[in-house]
């Protein structure tokens, strides 16, 4: 148990901590430990701290690279970069003021020292274990006269014990983060009925082995609600995953999905929660009522409730109603209350809810609905017999019951009108006492003008820089990972408003920032939570000041309608997206050309054959957001789009089944891009039916391409006007050296920029209208092997010194000729400075692809330009290939030794 005292002095740290940004540290209080032996827990007189030291092996090292990232790296920075508060201990350089043998770094783990708070999240075997880390990777390398070494004699000299501590607590932040009042996800709503999904037979794992699509499992009468708003209803701080009571309006379909109550919200399974694949979150607690996936309103053309959304290929429907019929228009964001917004024919409608209890304390759910003029008669199903439904009095509505359900019908005669629905898991005298004391229904047009800040809190934080000496520098813009909302803040998409000195990024985990301060002038820039509740934001963009984001339900435009920097109304610019509850098919990049259409890509699902058109699909929006259009399909996992100057695009895409590796496709309308599990395939499976990518890409060299981007801006000198790949396997930036054939075929490679690999995997990049840098967003979640930290905001910069890059790449009969950034020294031209080799791959459906006839080819010769950039390789043997790789050793004009590393295909030999 932590004590009073220690909590209070906690809360007077954690406040010296973040003033420290700007205070001498010398006026901080005298070196000595900030917890008292009196506050600290029973069971630290116990620790076997010789035993936890010997047990260090390569899986604590693990745990504590784990913790590292997720506590410490914030703070005190890594090898490239320092941290976030400037006084903090640099590992790899600095010296240590309390003392450097491991039981003495225990003690300020445990204990505190000046601005050190104590770690007490952390149990004695996790501070052990993040010790180990900082020991292994930051002292015993590069900072030596910090590293003690452990003797027998000193493990006898520490104090005795026999106990471990508590076990590790597992650390679910997706549980802890306050998500706002709502969160759009895919829920399944689950009833005490539900049956239970199937599970994959032996027979069918083995033919999933072989590459076969994998069956869905599925249960019999799963009741999910692809596109739900989850709101919560009842009072209280920590957002919805906090609550105890909530409902969930499917936006498709403009259906009441389902109520329900109790603890725990929902089981948290899902790739942007606990990283789960193959699963899709399922409501917790007691279900009270739901309906299943259909309309929620009659067709007001026909009175009818008949589904004439895109019907999948295994019988199910997806996607939202014809507009026609109904449409959702956005949702407002009130204090506490969320208010949807949408029409049904012509008639406008505002939708909100309340949660009262009856006298039993049964819980009742009041749908306030403001209905607009209508021509036609209008038809809500409000639930399935045997539920509680119940009007407001005075309701110009009637109840009836329609085969299963109770619907509530509406004439267009006494249209407009106000109305509430009292909804309860059984009819009852509490409900109709409830429902009877309401004699005006609530009026919902105040809660759309803009209401009060919800995250006022604006927070500071640090910008880090890496030494001038390379070509690029970089700069870390550090996230406050400790904010009021223990956001994970995992960033996934940004642009800058015009002049650049402010950046919007939005997070997987559906919050919307912006970042102020980047003009340069100041070493501190300010963050503020601007938006928050979206379902997987994968891309951004700003148009007209106006902020778009793409997510995996929709587009979303947000509008801040009062002024006080934050979204009120979160306006649905285009919810054409099919979407079912399959984890992989993420909607992933945002771009737009000079007439206002939007650009993503819709990834396929993994391992399973296709349901709906948009799988596997790059999607324009029209600039009024009225309609989609598929250019492209044969996608796997395009991760990002990037609009060419031409119009044309490039869409990554991932290694996988039908990917024998990872690819970069020049883009083309109406062209197919390979995967056969992408929806309307070509039948012809052969690597001639599909479109050829400008390169595959081997995993080693970079696991997980983003987005590309062409390089706008006279602050890259040389490289301006150059094509640059972000990695999100590696956390590393490549240029792009390419060629077309005479058949328009391009064909090139990648080459790594001399830049270290950040700590997480960077997803998108925009170049600063200001400074004209680089400025890139990352995370870390599946598919990376760049996990020190959950998210990352960067801001790369070129120096101007010589970078050896090459910016073209030709492939002729019998050469390769490149060019480099920078002049060399003519001893590079020797073949024994060249080092080339030659591999194809085999696609297939199953799940990537060995290097098949491999070998190494001769470099016969070697030439050098007049301009010292342009090198020649003679190759006699030079074939055409899926995969080449050339390592350079190159020796500048300046003296300067480097080595540089090409990865490329030829697709064909343009004759000299």
């Amino acid at each position: 148990m932590i004590s009073t005292r220690f909590s209070a002095l906690l809360i007077l740290v954690v406040s010296l901590s973040r003033f420290a940004l700007a205070q001498d540290i010398a006026s901080l209080p005298p070196g000595a430990p900030l917890l008292p032996l009196s506050a600290l827990p029973a069971y630290e007189k116990e620790i076997d701290h010789a035993g936890l030291i010997r047990a260090w092996d390569e899986k604590s090292l693990e745990r504590g690279k784990r913790i590292y990232g997720s506590i410490c790296q914030n703070c005190h920075g890594d090898l490239n970069l320092p941290g976030s508060i400037a006084q903090a201990l640099r590992f790899g350089e600095g010296k240590f003021q309390h003392g450097k043998d491991p039981y003495t770094m225990y003690q300020t783990l445990t204990r505190g020292w000046r601005l050190m708070i104590p770690q007490v999240q952390l149990v004695p075997e996790q501070k052990y274990d993040v010790i180990h880390y900082i020991r292994s990777v930051y002292l015993k390398e590069s900072n030596p006269s910090q590293w003690t070494k452990v003797t027998d004699e000193y493990l006898a000299g520490l104090p005795k014990g026999s106990s471990k501590g508590p076990v590790p607590v597992i650390r679910e932040p997706w549980k802890d983060q306050d998500y706002g009042d709502f969160q759009i996800y895919t829920y399944q709503m689950m009833a005490p009925d539900t049956l239970p999904a199937p599970v994959m037979t032996k027979e069918q794992r083995i033919a999933s082995r072989s590459g076969q699509p994998e069956p869905d499992l599925l249960s019999p009468n799963a009741n999910i609600a692809f596109k739900t708003i989850a709101i919560r209803l009842d009072a209280g701080p920590g957002g919805v995953g906090a609550g105890r009571a909530w409902v969930g309006f499917e936006h498709d379909t403009l259906r009441l999905a389902g109520a329900w109550t109790g603890e725990g919200f929902i089981d948290w399974n899902g790739i942007s929660y606990n990283g789960k694949h193959r699963m899709h979150p399922k409501t917790m607690g007691e279900l009270q009522f739901d309906l299943p996936d259909g309309p929620g309103w009659a067709n007001p053309a026909t009175g009818e409730f008949d589904d004439l959304r895109i019907e999948g290929l295994d019988g199910r429907r997806f996607g939202p109603l014809p507009r026609s019929w109904g449409h959702y228009r956005g949702l407002y964001y009130h204090g506490s209350r969320i208010v949807i917004s949408y029409s049904v024919g012509d008639a406008s409608i505002l939708e909100s809810y309340r949660l009262e209890k009856d006298e039993t304390e049964v819980p009742v759910f009041v749908r306030v609905l403001n209905i607009g003029k209508s021509s036609k008669d209008l038809i809500l199903r409000a639930a399935e017999k045997g539920r509680g439904v119940v009007l407001s009095t005075k309701a110009k509505a009637k109840i009836a019951d329609d085969g299963a359900y109770r619907t509530v019908r509406i004439a267009a005669a006494d249209t407009p009108l106000n109305l509430e629905l009292y909804l309860a898991k059984e009819d009852s005298k509490g409900l109709n006492k409830i429902a009877g004391k309401a004699t005006v229904a609530e009026d919902l047009k105040p809660l759309t003008q803009g209401g009060p800040a919800h995250w006022p809190e604006e927070l500071s934080a640090l910008v880090a820089h890496s030494s001038e000496e390379g070509a690029f520098a970089f700069d870390r813009l550090t996230r406050p990972v400790v904010n009021p909302w223990k956001s994970r803040i995992r960033t996934s998409g940004l642009d800058f408003m015009p002049g650049g000195n402010e950046a919007v990024l939005c997070c997987w985990d559906g919050d919307v920032w912006k970042v102020s301060g980047l003009n340069g002038k100041s070493d501190i820039v300010t963050w503020k939570r601007i938006a928050s509740g979206l379902f997987q934001p994968l891309g951004l963009k700003i148009i007209n000041e106006e902020i778009y984001v793409i997510c995996r339900d929709q587009i979303v435009r947000l509008n801040d309608l009062n002024g006080d920097g934050e979204t009120d109304f979160y306006e649905s610019f285009n919810s054409d997206h099919q979407v079912t509850e399959h984890f992989h098919e993420f909607a992933m990049g945002l771009q737009s050309d000079d007439e206002g259409n939007l650009y993503y890509a819709k990834s396929a699902r993994h391992a399973k054959a296709p349901l709906v058109p948009h799988h596997g699909t790059l999607i324009k929006v029209s600039a009024d957001g009225s309609k989609s259009e598929i250019i492209a399909n044969g996608f796997r996992a395009a991760n990002g789009v990037c609009r060419n100057p031409d119009g044309t695009f490039i869409v990554t895409d991932q290694e996988g089944h039908w990917n024998p590796m990872n690819r970069i496709n020049w883009v083309k309308k109406g062209g197919f891009y390979g995967n056969m599990y992408s929806y309307g395939a070509s039948e012809d499976s052969s690597d001639s039916a599909m479109e050829q990518p400008l390169c595959w890409v081997d995993k080693p060299f970079d696991r997980s391409p983003s987005e590309l981007l062409w390089i706008e801006s006279k602050s890259w000198g040389v490289f301006d006007g150059k094509l640059l790949n972000l990695s999100y396997g590696h956390g590393r930036f490549e240029i792009v050296p390419h060629e077309f054939l005479e058949n328009g075929q391009p064909q090139g490679g990648l080459c790594r920029l001399p830049i270290p690999d950040l700590p997480t995997g960077i997803m998108r990049g925009r170049f600063n209208p200001d400074d004209g840098q680089l400025y890139v967003c990352g995370m870390a979640a599946w598919g990376t092997q760049q996990l020190d930290q959950g998210g990352g905001f960067y801001r790369i910069r070129y120096t101007g010194k010589p970078a050896y890059l090459p910016l073209e790449l030709k492939a002729k009969k019998g050469a390769m000729v490149i060019e480099f950034s920078d002049a060399l020294d003519p001893s590079t031209a020797k073949a024994s400075n060249f080092a080339v080799k030659v591999w194809d791959l085999k696609r297939s459906a199953k799940y990537g692809s060995d290097h098949y006839n491999e070998r190494v080819i001769k470099v016969a010769a070697v030439e050098l330009g007049k301009d010292r950039k342009t090198i020649t390789l003679a190759i006699p043997d030079l074939p055409e290939t899926w995969g080449m790789e050339i390592k350079c050793q190159l020796k500048g004009a300046n003296g300067q030794q480097v080595e540089r590393v090409i990865q490329n295909t030829i697709h064909d030999l343009v004759r000299p």
